[in-house]
């Protein structure tokens, strides 16, 4: 019979001399399975986008593993389950007036294939300013694929002063406005306005909510029509339900709602990234980002404000 020499011992001394060079001794779990080896940032010279960049990207290095099948190089992940995934980045305000900035990265492979991303609001960048910060992508979709990249996919910035502000803090007015992910459904997108009461006094509301559409830029968009009510783009959604006045005690709150279809048809489609909106007349702005992608309709919908459904 013929004798057959296992190629193993041999296999695992040469991946284990490969990996040596991105170990280093006495590093704790260095060489055993789960560990990951020592990563370090690589610089990133992409240009930034809308004012925001990433400088470094950190992907641990791979190392040698045993499975079923013998020796393999991949990277394993953190003990804790953590990919150990993250870059740097920065943000420049380019602009003449303090700006809050709202990041979306997304996590790539090197085709592109986006295996995670991460949301980051960075606050009140100065003019002139740069600020400076880390994210990480966490825990991977078990089978997600190597991430190689981390890109900004998405920027959108506001007045500082109209940002929406976060979960637990209350404005100097005392109502808190912000907005949900919204519903799509065969090209009908709704998004809900929510008003939260946390201030001292009670608060009146009679009507609809006040709305300014705003470009990239920050400007007025023009040519697109506001409906109070459903305005014909869907029944049954609620919209159509009359105004009604409301008193919001402290910790009360009332909900409205933008309605819109993205049909394209002729003509020039409509894209509004932004919206300015006033709870009242008298009530300071708040710019919200729920992106209305109007298609040709000119059309959006606004509900009037509503108790929340119990």
């Amino acid at each position: 019979m013929r004798k057959v020499t296992s190629l193993l011992p041999a296999l695992a001394a040469l991946l284990l001399l490969t990996a040596c060079g991105s170990e280093q001794a006495g590093t704790p779990g260095a060489g055993t399975p789960g560990a990951v080896a020592p990563a370090s940032g690589t610089a990133v010279t992409d240009p930034p986008v809308d004012g925001v960049r990433i400088t470094s990207v950190t992907i641990p290095s791979a190392t040698p593993t045993l499975n079923s099948d013998g020796f393999s190089v991949h990277a394993d992940p953190l003990p804790t389950g953590d990919s150990g995934i993250s870059a740097a980045y920065e943000v420049t305000n380019n602009g003449t007036e303090a700006l809050t900035y709202t990041i979306l990265f997304d996590f790539t492979t090197d085709t592109g294939e986006v295996m995670g991303n991460s949301h980051e609001t960075v606050r009140s960048v100065g003019p002139g300013a740069t600020e400076r910060g880390t994210i990480r992508v966490g825990v991977l979709a078990p089978g997600a694929s190597r991430v190689t990249r981390v890109k900004v996919s998405r920027v959108t910035k506001v007045p500082a002063a109209e940002a929406p502000l976060a979960s637990g803090e209350c404005p100097p007015s005392g109502l808190r406005l912000t907005t949900d992910d919204g519903d799509a459904a065969m090209g009908l997108r709704v998004v809900g306005l929510h008003l939260e009461n946390c201030g001292k006094r009670d608060y009146s509301l009679d009507g609809y909510p006040l709305l300014e559409l705003l470009d990239k830029d920050l400007s007025p968009v023009q040519g697109v029509r506001i409906v109070h009510g459903s305005g014909g783009i869907s029944t049954g959604t609620g919209f159509d339900e009359p105004a009604r006045p409301l008193v919001l005690k402290p910790g009360e709150s009332a909900l409205s709602g933008l309605m819109w279809r993205n049909t394209t048809e002729s003509g020039a489609a409509v894209n509004v990234p932004y919206v300015r909106v006033r709870a009242e007349q008298r009530a300071d702005p708040v710019t919200v980002t729920p992106h209305l992608d109007l298609g040709t309709t000119g059309k959006l919908a606004v509900r009037a404000w509503m108790r929340p459904s119990k």
